[in-house]
């Protein structure tokens, strides 16, 4: 487990005696290590090893490269890649990095019809905060219940983000 000198004798049929010795040098192992993200679905993450001067990436599902202190990664699903990295001694050491693919909100939203200069509540669900554009004729631009009053039909883009971040949009027409 350490460098160790080893002593070797020799003894010949005439009975004379000799030594030699031999050192077995212990090299360390690269310390590698390397980041773990979360990503929404369908977005991409920065993969970055440390600790070694070489480094190799499997699987190759969702990798930009499969070399490389850095990788980009856009799995579909939650994914663990083995990252070896080699030290310029030659000896190799593995880590692991999860990246965790995160679901997108479901976002849904009503589309009424009103009569010039009458109102309607639309209300979104499926997420747990929401942005409303454009302002035009609307109360607020976020909550999850907003009144419309345009005076002109209206598309509505709503922006829906989940706990976990990720984002969806949907659309509603008044």
């Amino acid at each position: 487990t350490t460098t160790t000198t080893y002593t070797i004798t020799g003894t010949a049929a005439n009975g004379c005696l000799n030594t030699a010795t031999a050192t077995v040098t212990v090299l360390p192992l690269p310390t590698v290590t390397v980041n773990s993200p979360s990503i929404c679905i369908g977005a991409s993450a920065t993969l970055t090893a440390n600790g070694a001067n070489t480094y190799t990436w499997s699987p190759s599902t969702g990798l930009s490269a499969t070399t490389g202190a850095s990788v980009t990664a856009n799995p579909t699903t939650t994914t663990t890649y083995t990252i070896t990295g080699t030290a310029a001694n030659g000896c190799l050491n593995t880590a692991t990095a999860t990246v965790t693919v995160l679901p997108l909100p479901t976002v849904t939203v009503n589309s009424p019809s009103i009569c010039i200069g009458a109102s309607a509540t639309l209300t979104a669900n499926g997420a747990n905060t929401y942005s409303w554009s454009p302002s035009t004729g609307l109360s607020a631009t976020t909550g999850a219940s907003v009144t419309a009053n345009p005076t002109a039909t209206t598309t509505y883009t709503i922006t829906g983000t989940a706990v976990n971040g990720c984002l969806k949009t949907a659309t509603a027409t008044v």
